[in-house]
């Protein structure tokens, strides 16, 4: 490799920065940019590199956005804008990644990239479980973590106490927090000094082979498939023909540049360097996010350390109207290009209609894919109740899994069904520990430890089944803890459990959409809570209709809705009894003859009322 590219890697920076969702890490991004003069005054706004309408509206990160910033810094000390011979230019690449526990991926996907993270930890709140997850995976990445302390203007900020935390969960010196507020700006110089001075630079690889990490890529609907890289060794030029090592897709790098945030071309992407390239592929698929660049006909090992992201929650997702099951497919596609763990599969439901069973990676990642179908491609959807995958044995020993309950086997034929459980941390202060113990047991889940980050706060570790904590876990945990609970979780492992299918039966038709897997010990009371809500938003028929709840050919609860009145005998004043009694009996067979034949058409608000909370 030669001294000129050694020296640029030399002053190059690749750092991300970490926090829980509402700590202040996109308006630090925006302070960083402003300061660097990346964005002018006039261009500046909030969550600048929060692009999506939806992230601005929820004032959340969805999608990671990189930035490339410029900064002089003097080391002996003097500010970046004095002339001195001492001054170096530093490329400094930032990546703001998301905080919330469903894109987790994406923060994974930051730190593959990275050498240093900004962990910020909001003053007021202090550390919070998405924090520790995020400071984990930083840690397992063997990255430089430089602690700063945000929000140190407001009344609530207690520095000392937070510090604390801060100084327990890292092993770091006081001196070595720097306390910021991020809106106002005051301090934030300190940040860039220290992502210079403690971030150590990219390290080149042993051999020349140009090779790059994929950390993200987009469809773009003039450009094609854009990848967002970070190039480890040698250089990538534009119009270089590449080839991707997962994939095997061949094609060629159209355009290469950098963010600044918006797209700024380079003539290459060198060693060191984060950017983008333009490439001629037609899919996404093509170029999977995790995966290695290299250019065609050099023969390269894939660069290691990225983990896949794998969907855990599955729900089907179907047309308001039967006609727009085309715009759906349509609108799934384009989702799924900016979105690597979206996966979806044709799902065909009596009450629905067609349709489609995606994989999501948890609610709010559910939330945020029904937007963005409903507002930028135009489809109203219907979402049926979340559920997770499961593995069936079968008594002759074949595995099989199953992602919605009504495709269970025949239970005569099963050994044993696993449900996935999860292993979690929920911080939380020390008086609402046992309000969070009660909460766990209540989920079929069980604690298993309990520790201190210091006298206020507590870590509660804890296993439980997937499915129970997909319902309202997180609601009922901020509710039993006055909104002070924070939770964090990653898949643990299948555990074989006394599980059942729970059908709904419509005068006596089962309902497969209405299915759901349960455990043996709670279905009786979740069929009747079903029934329940069902019966409300059913509309009454001109014969009566019983709604019951079943496992297997076992009735567990029941509900009737009773018949619409007609009033036949109305017309007739006076006269004998017997010619009303004869219209009544003719108006009793009448009925009988519409239960045996009738159709309930259940309404698609059913599937809204069952996904609503008691």
């Amino acid at each position: 490799m030669t001294s000129v590219t050694l020296l640029v890697m030399e002053n190059i920076r690749n750092f991300c920065i970490i926090a829980h969702i509402d700590h202040g890490k996109s308006t630090l991004a925006d302070r960083l940019m402003e300061i660097t003069g990346t964005v002018t005054k006039r261009e500046m706004k909030e969550q600048l590199l929060d692009q999506m309408d939806l992230e601005r509206e929820k004032g959340i990160t969805i999608k990671l956005q990189p930035v490339r910033m410029t900064y002089r810094h003097s080391e002996d000390g003097r500010k970046k804008m004095e002339d001195g011979v001492n001054q170096i230019e530093y490329q400094l690449n930032l990546i703001d990644t998301p905080g919330h526990v469903d894109f987790s991926y994406e923060v994974s996907r930051s730190l593959a990239a990275v050498e240093g993270a900004i962990l910020v930890v909001d003053a007021s709140q202090g550390i919070q479980a998405q924090t520790l997850a995020n400071v984990y995976l930083a840690l397992e990445q063997d990255l430089e973590i430089i602690p700063v302390l945000n929000k140190v203007d407001l009344p609530a900020a207690d520095v000392d106490r937070v510090s604390k935390e801060v100084i327990s969960l890292l092993g770091c010196k006081r001196e070595e927090i720097i306390e910021i507020s991020a809106k106002t700006g005051q301090n934030v110089e300190a940040v860039l000094k220290a992502v210079v001075e403690r971030v150590p630079p990219p390290q080149p690889l042993k051999d020349e082979t140009a090779k790059a990490l994929v950390f993200d890529s987009f469809l773009d609907e003039y450009q094609g498939v854009v990848l967002y890289v970070k190039v480890v060794a040698g250089e990538i030029k534009k119009n270089a023909d590449i080839t991707m090592l997962g994939t095997k897709a061949d094609g060629r790098a159209l355009i290469t540049g950098f963010f600044s945030p918006k797209q700024v071309p380079t003539p290459s992407l060198k060693a060191g360097e984060i950017g983008y390239i333009v490439t001629n592929f037609k899919t996404v698929a093509d170029a999977r996010v995790g995966d290695t660049v290299v250019l065609h006909g050099t023969t390269a090992e894939a660069l290691p350390g990225y983990k896949q992201a794998i969907p855990f929650v599955y729900a089907g997702v179907f047309p308001a109207s039967a006609d727009d099951y085309p715009n759906l497919k349509d609108a799934l596609e384009k989702v799924s290009l900016n979105d690597a763990a979206l996966v979806y599969e044709p799902e065909n439901s009596q009450i629905l209609g067609f349709g489609f069973r995606v994989g999501f990676l948890g609610l709010l990642h559910l939330e945020i894919v029904q937007e963005r179908i409903e507002r930028h491609q135009g489809v109203e959807v219907i979402v049926t109740n979340p559920s997770t995958d499961y593995h069936v044995v079968m008594a002759s020993g074949e595995e099989q899994t199953i992602r919605s309950a009504s495709n269970l086997p025949d239970p005569t034929h099963i050994a044993e069904i696993r449900e996935p459980w999860i292993r979690g941390e929920i911080i939380v202060p020390v008086d609402y520990v046992g309000n969070v113990v009660q909460l766990i047991v209540s989920t079929r889940g069980h604690q298993k430890n309990i520790s201190y980050v210091d006298e206020h706060l507590a870590t509660v570790s804890f296993e439980a089944p997937l499915a129970n904590v997909l319902t309202d876990f997180y609601d009922q945990l901020k509710s039993t803890t006055s909104g002070y609970g924070t939770l964090s979780y990653e898949i643990a492992d299948y555990r074989a459990q006394d599980l059942v299918r729970l059908d709904i039966l419509v005068g006596g038709e089962r309902m497969d959409s209405l299915s759901i897997m349960t455990h043996k010990s709670e279905a009786e009371s979740t069929g009747r809570k079903m029934l329940e809500k069902l019966k409300d938003v059913i509309p009454r028929q001109l014969f009566e209709v019983a709604l019951q709840a079943a496992v297997g050919s076992k009735i567990l609860a029941r509900e009737d809705i009773k018949a619409l009145g007609k009033n036949v005998t109305g017309h007739l004043y006076g006269g004998d009894v017997s010619r009303k009694k004869k219209l009544w009996a003719k108006q009793k067979a009448g009925k009988q003859r519409m239960k045996k034949f009738g159709k309930v058409e259940i309404p698609p608000e059913a599937f809204t009322v069952l996904l609503k909370k008691d």
